[in-house]
């Protein structure tokens, strides 16, 4: 992979803990200023309890001070590569929708910008009394 965010990714997903699945997924976010934050899916017996690589990212952004981001690459052994999950697809669109998020897998990638994966996220505005 040539791609740094991907390599990246592709890196993070070796470090995965999916003792129950075995579906490993690296995640890598670029924030605005450049930085770049790697994440890996986190497993519990208790599926619930599961993180999944992109939050564990955006956590690890979030704790540098990091609120805006340009990209995020997902990398797991999917075929055809798939898509974060409903909950990571919120999560991210607290910090903006303007992201382009990229899946890469076995048999190539495929990308969206995050708004084509949740048009209509629920936000603070929707807090107001």
């Amino acid at each position: 992979m040539k791609d740094r965010l991907a390599q990246a990714a592709a890196e993070a997903q070796a470090n995965a803990y999916a003792p129950y699945s075995g579906y490993k997924v690296g995640a890598a976010l670029q924030a605005e200023d450049g930085r770049i934050f790697i994440g890996v899916n986190v497993e519990n017996a208790s599926y619930g309890l599961t993180n999944c690589a992109e939050r564990v990212a955006l956590g690890a952004a979030v704790t540098s001070g990091a609120r805006r981001f340009d990209r995020l690459v997902v990398v797991s052994d999917a075929s055809p590569p798939s898509a974060p999950c409903g909950a990571c697809r919120q999560v991210l669109a607290e910090m903006g929708t303007d992201m382009v998020i990229e899946a890469v897998g076995p048999s190539g990638s495929r990308s969206w910008k995050l708004t084509d994966l949740i048009p209509d996220p629920f936000g603070a505005e929707d807090l107001a009394p």
